[in-house]
């Protein structure tokens, strides 16, 4: 999402698809939803990238793309009832385990099948 800044010319625009995004556009004259991109944004930056030394494009490419996927199947969101945006299963029993998200940045828990 990016609002409709003069600043994001047709360079911006063509960059941003040859990345493999869609440009999604605010809605005229709404600057309240530029919260909502920058609240994520804010997020990847402090959530995951201040935290890394990043030692080339790819890298760079690579840790944002599996922090989005993380954020959306399995970080807890307070404003959804602590679920994530894709819901998932709630485990009740099993031993608890983990898997490393982000480089170790994160963790996702969950119970392992009894």
């Amino acid at each position: 999402m990016r609002d409709r800044d003069t600043k994001f010319g047709e360079v911006f625009t063509e960059t941003v698809i040859a990345l493999g995004m869609e440009p999604i556009l605010t809605a005229y004259r709404s600057p309240w939803q530029n919260g909502y991109a920058e609240g994520l944004i804010g997020s990847i930056r402090r959530e995951c990238l201040d935290h890394v030394i990043v030692f080339n494009e790819t890298h760079l490419r690579g840790i944002p793309k599996e922090y989005i996927h993380y954020y959306n199947t399995q970080r807890t969101h307070l404003g959804i009832n602590k679920d994530s945006p894709e819901t998932r299963e709630v485990q009740a029993e099993g031993a608890i385990d983990k898997i490393a998200v982000a480089n170790g940045l994160h963790h996702f828990y969950f119970r392992k099948a009894a």
